[in-house]
Formats: C-alpha cells, structure tokens, sequence
C-alpha cells in the first residue's frame, strides 16, 4: 500500500479508496504516515511541505498529521528518571527536545500557515509545543486560507509521557465549524477518556481527528467505536518509523530494547486508518510503510449515523446524567493591575 517513487516523483504514492461523485457533499481527506526527521525541526517542516503538496495534488482538502510530528515523539526515551533521580544525560536529553520544540505562536507555526494557504488545504498538525520551559503535546489547526485556528493540548498524557509534558487544560479543547466540517482533535490515549469524547460531541464535532503513537492492532477497535459513539468520521494519524529514523546510539537509546533493534527494525508500525460514522473503514489500516492514506467523506452519513444514535441529543438522558466542562484556562500565577484612578487622597 505505501510506495516509494522515483527520486523525482511524488514522494509517497497515495493510497486511493476511490471517489464517489454522486455523493451531495464530500470533502476529500488524507492522513499522513510518516516520521519525523528526529531533533531536526527544519528539516520535518521541509519534509510536511513535500506530503502536503503530494497530498494537495492528489485533491486532499483536508490533511491530518501525527501525533508529534513536528518536535517528535520519543520513542524508547526515559530521560534518566527513576523515582527519586534524574540522570545528567537524560536532562541533556531534554534539552535538546526542548530545543526541538516550537513556540506557539512562532516562526514554525507561521510557516504552516502559510502551506496550508499555498496548498488550499485544511491542515491537522501534531506538534510539540514549547511555553517557556514546559512542553506540550498539542494539535495545530490551520484553515486552507493559510489562517492559524487555534490548537488542543492534551489533556493527559501517558505514562512516562507525564515527565515531558505539561497537562492541557479545557480551554483547548475547540471544535471548529468550516466550509468543510466541524473539525476537533484528541490525542492517542485521550480519546479513551469517555468525558473528553463528550465534551467534543457536544461541540457538534464532525470530522474527529486522532492523531497517535499507538500503532496496536486493539487501537482500530477504539477508532470505530468513537465513529459510531458520536456518529463522525475519525481520520487517525500515525506515525510510520524505524529505528534508522531516530539518532543513533549512544546519541539516543531505546531503553532496554536497544541491543534488539538493527536500523531497519520497525519500531512504529502505523496503523493510520479512516473511518465513516456507520463504523465502516474508508481507508486503512496501513502498516505497510510510509504513506498518504485517503478517502472521501460524504457528510450526508452523519446525519444518517445520527439517525440511529446521537449521544448528545435523542440518546441522551441530562436528568439523570450530565457532564460539566471547565473550558477556562488554569493559571498558576495570576496578576491584576489596578488601573482606576481615584479622586483626592486615599482614606
């Protein structure tokens, strides 16, 4: 499925599930499989400009990245911490994804607006985002005017993750209405958080993008279940990547696995896949290689979908069960200034 062309053709060949024209409105969507350019920032964004027009050329108007594609996702990486300890070389390790990282706003999110505008394409991108010296795992939203929307953090990050990452909270968590479909984001494991899923229901998402690290075959399980909890299309993004695709040792190591591993061992297998409201599978899983992976989405299943089930509506019992979503941001450190000015002395 995932085919490598000519040094001077495309750079991954699409995988095309067909287009239906009688359709009465389909918005032509890919996901991306592919691997970041490790500790490189320049060198992905080149690499998400070379998909993006492949993809652009192919008719995709809506392109989906992987989790942590710009800034990387660091597989096999403990950073040196034990309870209790952190070691010298795991806090240069950090360093240096920090420095990996990008600012949002920033030069680097500037450029992917402006692919987006070059390319007329809606843009999902996964990214690690750097606010001082915390890091996020964060999805960027760009329109096909090349406008910056707004991003998701994530709320929970996993396991380990939760030494690197900040925690998102529900300030980001936007759905946004377009030309082309109600378009929100959560990221690997989170969307296994019942609640997020239905916070974002609420907002009325349509196009509910996945991005992921979790190339697992039980991860289809959960993509078809959120398309027919809340009665979307879920577009999952993975990324596709060998051992080759990261430093080499001693520069970086995959803990405990490393002695196992030769460059060309997959250490992401991908996964990525396209999924209708009904439950049916428009396209994927691929776990073949690098690859663009896409479909055509008729909105008219939706409310087909919704038809038999909608969570948030006819389906829903608010008398006896509800959900309140704090969407405000959470501050550690708030200052107030006193501007008004008052007449005569203080008392």
């Amino acid at each position: 499925m995932a085919l490598v062309p000519a040094a001077h053709g495309p750079v991954f060949a699409e995988v095309d599930m067909g287009v239906d024209s009688s359709a009465p409105t389909v918005v032509r969507a890919t996901v991306v499989q592919a691997s970041t350019v490790f500790y490189d920032t320049p060198a992905t964004l080149d690499k998400a400009e070379r998909l993006l027009a492949e993809a652009a050329g192919y008719g995709a108007q809506l392109v989906v990245f992987p989790e942590a594609f710009v800034g990387g996702y660091p597989r096999g990486s403990n950073f040196g911490v034990t309870i209790g300890n952190r070691t010298a070389k795991g806090k240069e390790e950090f360093r240096k994804y920090h420095a990996s990282a990008i600012d949002v706003p920033g030069p680097e999110v500037d450029r992917l607006a402006a692919m987006a505008g070059k390319y007329k394409v809606y843009l999902v991108m996964g990214v690690i985002e750097r606010d001082g010296y915390t890091l996020y795992c964060t999805v960027l939203f760009f329109d096909s005017q090349g406008r910056y929307l707004g991003k998701h953090r994530k709320v929970m990050p996993t396991a380990l993750e939760r030494i690197i990452w900040g925690f998102g909270d529900g300030s980001t968590i936007p759905v946004f209405e377009t030309p082309i479909g109600k378009l929100g984001a959560a990221i690997c494991w989170e969307n296994r958080m019942p609640l997020l899923r239905t916070a974002m229901y609420a907002k009325g998402v349509e196009i509910y993008c996945a991005p992921t690290a979790d190339s697992r075959e039980i991860w289809q399980a959960s993509m078809t279940h959120i398309a027919l909890e809340g009665g979307c299309f879920v577009l999952s993004a993975n990324q596709f990547c060998r051992r080759k695709d990261y430093p080499p040792p001693p520069e970086y190591v995959f803990s405990g696995t490393e002695e196992d591993l030769t460059p060309d061992s997959v250490v992401c297998a991908g996964g990525s896949v396209i999924i209708s409201p009904s439950g049916t599978v428009l396209a994927g899983p691929n776990y073949d290689g690098e690859a663009l992976i896409s479909a055509d989405l008729d909105l008219g299943e939706i409310a087909r979908a919704k038809f038999d089930f909608d969570v948030v509506g006819h389906y829903s019992r608010p008398e006896v069960l509800s959900l309140i979503v704090r969407d405000h941001p959470t501050q550690p450190v708030t200052f107030t200034s006193t501007s008004e000015k008052t007449d005569g002395p203080h008392k």
